[in-house]
């Protein structure tokens, strides 16, 4: 698996696409001259370097995603489990609940998702 970084304002910048897409290549600099207060040929090089990541297109000044915000942090997370944890996704949820307490709703959530996924497998 290919991984994909961005900093954070690659990040923030990235949520604007994504939040408006298709979007014109004019709206998204005029909006990270709003958001963040870019010039527009900042915005067109951070746009590139999203481009040239494989994240977003840029056709004919239309712009749109390669890969969903979903996908992304999907990706990006289990890349974290996986080098942090051997990829064990039991041991990353112990060490996360060991310092934030869930809530009732959460567990809940969490035990609908195992209960999905244990069907899907069957």
């Amino acid at each position: 698996m290919n991984e994909i970084q961005m900093g954070a304002a690659e990040a923030r910048f990235a949520d604007v696409i994504w939040d408006g897409e298709p979007i014109s290549s004019a709206e998204l600099a005029r909006r990270a001259g709003e958001r963040f207060g870019w010039k527009k040929t900042t915005a067109f090089t951070v746009l590139k370097r999203l481009c040239d990541k494989g994240l977003f297109q840029n056709d004919k000044g239309t712009v749109t995603s390669r890969m969903s915000r979903e996908e992304f942090y999907s990706r990006r997370s289990e890349r974290f489990v996986e080098e942090t944890f051997s990829g064990s996704l039991p041991a990353f949820l112990a060490a996360f609940v060991s310092r934030k307490k869930l809530t009732p709703d959460e567990v809940a959530e969490l035990k609908r998702m195992v209960e999905a996924y244990g069907e899907e497998g069957r």
